[in-house]
């Protein structure tokens, strides 16, 4: 007897709930290009300000973003020699320029976090990531993201994070990239259900690429799921993930004390989750098992009804399963 809840079923699911639409892509594109155009405008009017490009980047740009999340990333590359002096003051200074290029905006609009400024667009509740990168005349767009607070500096790479992502899609058309938004839906109901559940949507295409890279099989959504699942709970998180494609092996670190150590292909110095400790180790991995043993058990579950239940604890009860 066949499956219950099978791959067509995740496709249909996929389409009606968790992908975002290529109109909602283009809307909210024209937005964010609304916005750059007038940071360009008022760059052109304050040449002294250094600014060098702004390139879309994030979820959207990878093509991973889900429907119902209503972030867009667009960095914005700024002359290290024409930056103000005291770094950590670059975030604050790149939301002084938001605000004069966007005065329709009110200053509760426009927030200075960490690494970027986010400008929130009351009409759409779309809101837009402004990073700076303080760029340094090296190639490929490599530049470098600054705290507000305390000045640290991260390499990075809008470009070369783009070309890694995009170079496996095309290895791998169409499926890799609706199984990480699989993850990221997956994830963001964790996220209701454990405040303090941590898995970072950057951190889930890694994993996936990792897998990938491999030789998992993406092309049946079920079991792809389910080995993604049990990789985590059998203590895949155990080792080094990292990746060459820009940098040698010989460069790479040693694998070190931390929960999990996931490398930025950019940066090997970066741990995308160097902020993880144990506990956000632990719950992520029983939240691994709670989706494994679901998929698992819905795989030789009879009645169709209990079949969709079982899924629901992994993707939420807006899955129905296909009619």
């Amino acid at each position: 007897m066949s499956p219950q809840i099978q791959h067509r079923d995740l496709a249909a699911f996929a389409d009606d709930r968790v992908n975002l639409k290529k109109t909602e892509v283009d809307d909210q594109r024209a937005q964010v290009n609304r916005l750059r155009d007038r940071i360009e405008a008022k760059i052109a009017a304050s040449p002294g300000y250094g600014f060098v490009k702004a390139l879309h980047a994030g979820s959207v740009a990878k093509g991973t973003a889900l429907r119902s999340v209503n972030d867009r990333d667009l960095a914005v590359y700024v002359k290290a020699e024409q930056a103000p002096e005291d770094t950590p003051k670059l975030v604050n200074w790149v939301r002084d320029l938001v605000i004069e290029a966007y005065p329709a905006l009110s200053d509760d609009q426009i927030v200075a976090n960490t690494h970027c400024v986010t400008v929130t667009f009351a009409a759409s509740r779309l809101e837009v990531d402004v990073v700076p990168v303080l760029y340094e005349g090296e190639p490929n767009d490599v530049g470098y993201l600054v705290s507000k607070d305390t000045g640290e500096r991260l390499k990075t790479s809008v470009r070369q994070h783009l070309d890694f992502i995009r170079g496996r899609k095309k290895d791998h058309p169409k499926h890799l990239a609706q199984l990480i938004r699989f993850t990221k839906w997956w994830a963001r109901q964790q996220k209701r259900r454990d405040g303090e559940f941590k898995c970072k949507s950057f951190m889930l295409e890694l994993l996936w690429v990792h897998l990938a890279d491999g030789g998992l099989v993406l092309n049946d959504y079920v079991e792809a799921l389910e080995r993604f699942f049990a990789f985590i709970v059998n203590g895949g998180l155990d080792e080094q993930i990292a990746f060459t494609d820009f940098h040698p092996a010989s460069d790479l670190p040693a694998r070190g004390s931390a929960p999990i150590q996931i490398l930025d292909p950019v940066n090997f110095d970066n741990n995308v989750a160097e902020h993880y400790e144990a506990q956000h180790r632990d719950r992520l991995v029983a939240a691994a098992q709670e989706a494994f043993d679901a998929i698992s058990t819905a795989y030789y579950e009879p009645a169709k009804g209990q079949a969709v239940e079982l899924w629901q604890d992994v993707f939420g009860t807006s899955f129905k399963g296909a009619a």
